[in-house]
């Protein structure tokens, strides 16, 4: 302890050694976690551990957080009290190769950052294009203030998300699209976001329940009007049909129902890349009323394609965390404390390495496989989409295999260049 609190500031904050820190830290954790399942196992179960072990066990179990707290406070220079800093693991090119092999892409992450800069350019231009329709002119970023100032009074979003989630539904049953149950369409809730974890995802979460951002009597003035700029009616009514029908509150309904087994298979990209590719199939039915409707649909596909791009360039170690902020802001057009949140959700909230990224990659996979068996005639839209889901959730190449009828050989791997067609 008193070596680290002599460490020169210059020292604790290079970038190498304050990463070595940080997985120190966790490595602590990890090792405390250990000790107090072992703890549990044997205390008063064991004569002998609780007559020799038990407070030698309490001595280490302090020292190891003493030493964890002195290394988050001198050499990682961010203290476990300091919620703001954003501080990750990054894991580099051979760990995302790694996780892109597990996931059956095939592609490396400089192709994937170069496709997701390929469907930013088609944003910008579809974004220019609303602009004009708005009387902005070619100014994107006046016609996203519109936007986000449309938004409804406290204490009516809930009223909002219940007319949004229906108006997706009565327009997917009249297109034919896909198969929804009267218990799934009926059954989903809602629940207000807290304070704490709007800081951490400051937009809609979903599943069994919508679980709503929208201000609290408790927040500062700023993070109150952030808040409603950040959930508008417009950019509401393009994510109320990606986190509940026909996007996540389906595909939980439909996962208990179809092949359970699969569960150990469960990956982002069909999860996740599920409702994004419902985005941008709503997009190409008209799903949206006006430019401003295309507007917020836009925010979020340049949302998606900008998560690619930051959350692939910080694991390569070619932006900061502080960089990825700043390229939301200036790039997308967060609000900057949703920006914020969204680096700090990628970064320190447990996902996995590639989770940011799935979205649009899992969307755009899904939208070349409807090509393939839609477009040309070989299935129905409703065919096709409920295949999808009951097919539970796999790797979108595996589910590909499948619905084309593949041949497979034990040693089959990932193959699909999807992001060349």
């Amino acid at each position: 302890e008193a070596h680290l609190a002599n460490i020169s500031a210059k020292e604790s904050n290079t970038a190498s050694r304050r990463l070595a820190a940080l997985r120190a830290c966790e490595l602590l954790g990890n090792l405390q976690s250990s000790l107090k399942e072992a703890d549990r196992f044997y205390s008063g179960y064991d004569p002998n551990y609780t007559w020799w072990v038990a407070k030698p066990m309490e001595r280490l179990s302090s020292a190891l957080e003493k030493h964890r707290l002195t290394l988050r406070e001198k050499m990682v220079g961010v203290p476990d009290a300091d919620q703001q800093t954003i501080i990750g693991l990054p894991i580099g090119s051979e760990g995302l190769a790694l996780e892109l092999r597990h996931e059956w892409i095939a592609h490396d992450p400089t192709e994937l950052i170069a496709l997701a800069e390929r469907e930013m350019d088609w944003c910008d231009a579809h974004m220019v294009a609303a602009a004009e329709e708005l009387g902005c002119g070619d100014d994107w970023r006046r016609a996203l203030e519109l936007v986000k100032a449309r938004h409804v009074q406290p204490g009516e979003q809930p009223r909002l998300i219940r007319d949004l989630a229906w108006e997706a539904i009565h327009f997917l049953e009249a297109h034919d699209l896909v198969t929804i149950p009267p218990l799934a369409a009926n059954g989903w809730t809602m629940a207000m976001m807290s304070p704490e974890q709007q800081r951490v995802t400051p937009y809609f979460l979903g599943g069994d329940a919508i679980i709503v951002s929208f201000p609290t009597n408790a927040m500062s003035q700023d993070e109150k009007l952030m808040s409603m700029r950040s959930n508008n009616e417009h950019f509401a009514r393009a994510t109320v049909h990606h986190e509940l029908i026909p996007g996540h509150h389906l595909q939980y309904y439909m996962l208990p129902r179809y092949r359970p087994y699969r569960e150990l298979f469960a990956t982002p990209f069909w999860m996740e890349g599920w409702a994004l590719y419902w985005e941008m199939q709503l997009w190409d039915l008209d799903f949206a009323r006006s430019p401003e409707d295309r507007v917020g649909m836009l925010f979020w596909r340049r949302h998606r394609c900008a998560r690619i791009i930051f959350s692939l360039s910080y694991h390569l170690g070619t932006m900061t965390p502080e960089e990825c902020v700043d390229y939301l802001v200036q790039r997308v057009g967060h609000e900057r404390s949703a920006a914020a949140a969204e680096v700090r959700r990628s970064i320190m909230a447990g996902y996995s390495p590639l989770y940011q990224a799935a979205y649009m990659l899992g969307g755009l996979q899904l939208r070349r496989l409807h090509s393939e068996l839609v477009s040309s005639g070989k299935m129905t839209n409703r065919q096709f989409h409920d295949a999808v889901l009951h097919e539970h959730s796999i790797p979108i190449e595996v589910l590909r295999n499948y619905l084309t009828d593949q041949p497979l050989a034990r040693d089959t791997g990932p193959a699909w260049r999807f992001a060349e067609q």
